[in-house]
C-alpha cells in the first residue's frame, strides 16, 4: 500500500512544479477537437447480493476525447476502466460515459468532470468469463499543466460508480445484485 502512495505523492508534486513553470510560458486555450490519455492506479469496491466488498488495489487507464463548445466546457465521451491480475484470476471494471468537463475559471487549468452512460464487470478465470452490464456515474476533477501550445499533462482524479446487475456465465447468473465503485488517480496527456 506505501509503494502507490509514494507513486502518487511524487507525481503530484512533479505535477504542481511543473504548474508553475507552464502556467508562466503557456496560455491556456481550449478549441476544436481535443483527447486524453493516461494511466494510474485505483481502489475498487464490487458487493453483491449475500457477499460483502472489500477494496483492492489494482491498474487503471482512461481515453477521453470530444469537442470543445467554449473556453470553460468541454464535452465528449469518457472509458475508464480498473484491472487486477491475481493467481491466474483478472477483474476487470470500467465505466463508459458521456461526460461534460468544466473549467471555472477560463484561463486555468483546474477542471471538475461529470458523467453518465453504463459500467461493466467482467472476473475471468482459466478461459471461463462471467461478465455483467448497468447503468454508470462518474466524477473527477484534474489540472491541465499547459507544456506546449496545443499538450498538457494531466493529473486527474475519478470516482467511477456502477449500480447493480446480475453477472452471466454461458447465459446463467451466476452473482446477482453485483455493483461497484471505484477511485482512481492517474496521471495523463491531453492534446487540445
Amino acid at each position: 500500500m506505501q509503494t502507490p502512495i509514494r507513486v502518487i505523492t511524487l507525481v503530484t508534486t512533479l505535477a504542481l512544479c511543473a504548474a508553475t513553470v507552464g502556467a508562466a510560458q503557456k496560455p491556456q486555450t481550449r478549441k476544436g477537437f481535443w483527447i486524453a490519455l493516461g494511466f494510474g492506479w485505483g481502489s475498487a469496491d464490487v458487493t453483491c447480493d449475500g457477499c460483502t466488498g472489500s477494496r483492492e488495489g489494482g491498474g487503471t487507464g482512461h481515453i477521453r476525447l470530444g469537442g470543445t463548445l467554449n473556453q470553460k466546457l468541454l464535452l465528449g465521451g469518457d472509458i475508464t476502466a480498473w484491472a487486477k491480475d491475481e493467481n491466474g484470476a483478472t477483474a476487470s471494471l470500467g465505466n463508459v460515459s458521456f461526460i461534460a468537463q468544466y473549467y471555472p475559471m477560463e484561463q486555468g487549468g483546474l477542471f471538475l468532470k461529470g458523467g453518465a452512460g453504463f459500467s461493466s464487470i467482467m472476473l475471468e478465470n482459466g478461459g471461463n468469463t462471467a461478465s455483467g452490464e448497468s447503468f454508470g456515474l462518474s466524477a473527477g476533477v484534474g489540472y491541465d499543466i499547459r507544456v506546449g501550445r496545443n499538450i498538457s499533462i494531466t493529473p486527474i482524479a475519478d470516482f467511477l460508480f456502477g449500480g447493480s446487475r446480475n453477472l452471466q456465465y454461458s447465459g446463467a447468473t451466476v452473482l446477482s445484485g453485483v455493483g461497484m465503485n471505484v477511485f482512481t488517480v492517474g496521471l495523463g496527456v491531453t492534446f487540445h
